[in-house]
């Protein structure tokens, strides 16, 4: 079972998973989260690819899905270094703070508004955020040339290319494939025939469409919907 909420944390989600036996793929989607799983908090790093999880009948999670770009800064560390990995919290910060969130946390009766809380708590201490961020994630979900990405923010093209390692883990073409595909699949699962959604997302054609699925995710786009 998973549901999820809009965050008081702006750009962000609160979900809630109890997962089934077995083992379950997590689709690349250009985010980060904070995940608490009995008691322990991990920070879930920008994937290029599916993760594989294994999960116990009845295992609880809860995540705070942050908006591409934001928690590399919060955490003070770059998005590449987290690339495809699950790393505990406490191994990413050192700080008291950190410790005695983690300390409470072990038996919150509600641990998705205690991540909430504690990601606010590090945006008021934090550096300001980066408007370049948000409008570089806007550009590529339009499927805007990289060129003309960078143009629009004042860098050139290998600035931009190293900014979106630091800030999303990847490259900004990768972000984009990330993203369109991501779009494509939001059509899909709100009832829009497959090739539809494929122009609507900026795919060329459903063909490109379902190559760029089967090369991101190892799966056919129907299994992908269907999932």
């Amino acid at each position: 079972m998973y549901t999820e909420r809009r965050s008081v944390f702006p750009g962000a989600v609160v979900w809630q998973k109890t997962a089934a036996a077995g083992e379950a793929a997590i689709l690349p989607d250009g985010c980060m989260d904070l995940i608490w799983m009995n008691g322990d908090v991990v920070v879930a790093g920008p994937d290029s690819r599916p993760y594989l999880t294994r999960n116990r009948e009845g295992d609880r999670y809860v995540g705070l899905r942050c908006s591409p770009g934001t928690l590399p800064d919060l955490l003070g560390t770059p998005a590449e270094e987290l690339a495809n990995l699950r790393v505990p919290l406490d191994e990413v910060l050192s700080d008291r703070a950190t410790a005695e969130f983690l300390g409470r946390i072990v038996d919150e009766a509600d641990p998705g508004r205690a991540l909430e809380e504690f990601v606010r708590s590090r945006a008021v201490l934090g550096p300001p955020p980066d408007g370049r961020i948000s409008v570089i994630v806007g550009l590529l979900e339009q499927q805007t040339s990289i060129r003309e990405v960078a143009d629009r923010i004042g860098v050139g093209e290998r600035h931009l290319h190293r900014l979106c390692r630091r800030q999303f883990g990847y490259g900004p073409k990768m972000l984009a494939r990330i993203l369109r595909l991501q779009s494509a699949l939001g059509l899909a699962g709100s009832s829009i025939p497959a090739a539809q959604a494929a122009g609507m997302a900026g795919f060329a054609d459903q063909a490109h469409l379902i190559r760029e699925a089967h090369d991101l995710t190892g799966r056919t786009f129907g299994q992908l919907v269907t999932a």
